[in-house]
């Protein structure tokens, strides 16, 4: 027997914090048929790219059973549903908007206002069109203006009708990962690359802040960043340094020009071929205000010294999740805490991603994922712990709704409170939703949570 509970005078139980589920178009979605290619079809199908060999053509084919993934989400009792649109299913390459697809959106948010449940959009989860990445991808400026034109045919086809958007989901990720470290679609291995990926997304968000703003005035507008506390191997001034580098690296290089419209010094310490390239009023468009920022949290990271820079540390000790990375969360409220302290200016909070990919096993129809529950129960006490300690936090989305498509790793790696059996799309609730199903509606009705069944 397991559940779900919080101190009875934290803020997560009042009325106007708000508690979700997330998804990502391209894991989800199928119907790739019905959609440009994007850069993760083409990754997918280069050998060796993806672990389990598979991709993200049919994932959860939520296009063809969203109406039953909505009755699940309103069946849990949650107050919103956090999603990402495809660009290449709004946007053909011509240039012109696929009618269906934008009607897919369009129907998704009205079936969810019709249901109670808000709607959160975020308009750029990894997928960008395969005929952007023939043209540079995010290595050509001209790919955030084309970002900006996205953002205003779907402003203009949602509206209001959105509680939030957020521009991009994790740009570390579309940079770091996919232009520089080379695990993610596109797949390339170059500092410069990643740098200069990272700026014109940075680019992209701010010129598509305007365009949100316009279209949906009463709507709140913002970006989605992932964080990790960066920590030294050992207590070595040369490790300490390196964490620190990472710390500025990973997380202030994607945050600081948001809030202060500048990169982080490490940017002089890079050598001037790694350097991106800067226009005159970038850093200014870079930095309007936000209404929120998304904070998307896992696990933290351990680094030590190699060569005058850093090098990260795996974990090797329990406890781990399926991924290989470590539970650890005390760390979110480290660095909310931090990062509430170092910026002034630090937007409202949501967070818009937490959760754990575990081994599950179906047995008889059912999911017995107990160390997803203590997951999920300690990562909601570190919110709280931060609340606590002065961190402005309006919402926690977990991540995730479904198994999916877990990129490189494929369908290798389970996320979801809902098990998918990708051969015949059958749904499980696993006690994972069972437990945050009960904890939200008892919540819901003001009383103490009491234990799942």
């Amino acid at each position: 027997m397991t559940k779900i509970s919080l101190p009875k005078h934290s803020k997560l139980l009042s009325s106007d914090f708000l508690f979700g589920v997330a998804t990502s178009s391209f894991q989800i979605e199928g119907a790739a048929d019905q959609r440009a290619p994007s850069i993760w079809d083409t990754f997918c199908a280069e050998p060796g790219r993806i672990k389990d060999g598979s991709d993200g053509l049919h994932a959860c084919q939520h296009v063809k059973y969203w109406r039953q993934d909505l009755d699940i989400i309103t069946e849990l009792g949650v107050d919103a549903y956090r999603f990402s649109i495809a660009w290449g299913r709004v946007i053909n390459a011509d240039g012109s908007v696929n009618r269906q697809g934008l009607q897919f959106y369009i129907d998704l948010v009205d079936a969810l206002l019709a249901n109670g449940i808000q709607a959160h959009v975020t308009l750029y989860h990894w997928d960008l069109p395969q005929y952007l990445e023939d043209q540079g991808g995010w290595l050509n400026r001209d790919t955030a203006y084309r970002f900006a034109e996205y953002a205003d045919i779907v402003g203009r086809a949602l509206g209001n009708k959105v509680a939030s958007y957020a521009t991009i989901n994790e740009p570390f990720c579309s940079a770091y990962l996919s232009y520089e470290a080379g695990i993610h679609a596109p797949g390339h291995k170059n500092r410069q690359e990643g740098r200069q990926a990272a700026h014109h997304l940075l680019l992209a968000h701010g010129l598509a802040m305007p365009v949100l703003r316009r279209h949906a005035p009463q709507a709140l507008h913002g970006i989605v960043l992932n964080f990790s506390p960066c920590h030294p191997a050992s207590d070595s001034e040369a490790d300490r340094q390196a964490a620190l580098q990472a710390h500025q690296y990973h997380n202030l290089w994607y945050l600081q020009p948001l809030l202060e419209a500048s990169y982080p010094d490490l940017l002089n310490q890079l050598p001037e071929a790694d350097r991106p390239d800067i226009a005159a009023d970038d850093m200014a468009t870079i930095g309007q205000s936000l209404d929120f920022l998304g904070v998307n949290y896992y696990t933290r990271t351990v680094f030590r010294e190699k060569n005058d820079w850093f090098s990260d540390v795996p974990p090797q000790a329990p406890p781990l999740t399926s991924m290989g990375w470590e539970i650890y969360p005390q760390g979110l409220t480290e660095i909310l805490t931090d990062l509430n302290q170092r910026f002034a200016n630090l937007p409202p909070i949501y967070i818009t991603e937490n959760g754990a990919a575990f081994p599950d096993e179906v047995r008889d129809n059912q999911v017995d994922d107990a160390a997803r529950i203590d997951y999920y129960q300690q990562h909601l006490l570190a919110v709280h712990d931060c609340i606590e300690a002065g961190v402005t936090i309006n919402g926690y989305f977990a991540w995730s709704l479904l198994d999916n498509f877990e990129w490189a790793e494929g369908y290798s790696k389970r996320f979801g409170i809902v098990y998918v059996d990708f051969d015949t799309q059958q749904r499980i609730l696993k006690s994972s939703a069972l437990a945050l199903q009960t904890f939200w509606l008892q919540r819901k009705t003001q009383l103490p949570a009491v234990e799942a069944l």
